[in-house]
């Protein structure tokens, strides 16, 4: 396992919208054990791979040490709102009230291409949903109301 450099704001793989993940091979676990060792070394809750300047659709979370290994995630049902303060590790220093679901049903596929369903709630609905919009190219802070800055 490797320490992966996570890119800032300023890099334009930030905004862009990843890719599917098609193989399931030694490659992309290397990278899913990578991106859980950078985001162990650092102070964050998620981690998805176009912060780590891969175009793929997959992403980490370590909540109080359980890991969750997302691949190709779709949302499939919200309910509720919450409003919350959230942080990136792409967006240094910056925290700021963000409004997402109170609860989130997503599914996805695990590192074997296994099919996978969580229902999340409260924060972990936060961190799911904070992941998944990296990677269609968002960034927490472009969720802001415009009229607040």
């Amino acid at each position: 396992m490797a320490l992966r450099k996570i890119l800032t704001q300023e890099n334009e793989i930030l905004h862009k919208v990843a890719k599917p993940v098609k193989v399931f091979d030694e490659d992309l676990w290397e990278l899913l054990d990578d991106m859980k060792e950078t985001l162990l070394k650092s102070t964050g809750v998620g981690l998805a791979c176009p912060q780590v300047g891969v175009l793929k659709r997959a992403f980490v979370i370590n909540l109080n040490g359980a890991y969750f290994e997302v691949i190709n995630p779709k949302i499939v049902k919200t309910e509720g709102r919450q409003k919350g303060q959230e942080g990136c590790l792409s967006v240094p220093n910056r925290y700021e009230d963000v409004v997402r679901p109170k609860k989130v049903t997503i599914e996805f596929v695990d590192r074997y291409n296994n099919p996978m369903s969580i229902t999340a709630t409260d924060f972990m609905a936060r961190a799911f949903c904070h992941e998944n919009d990296h990677l269609n190219g968002v960034l927490f802070i472009d969720l802001l109301d415009k009229k607040k800055n």
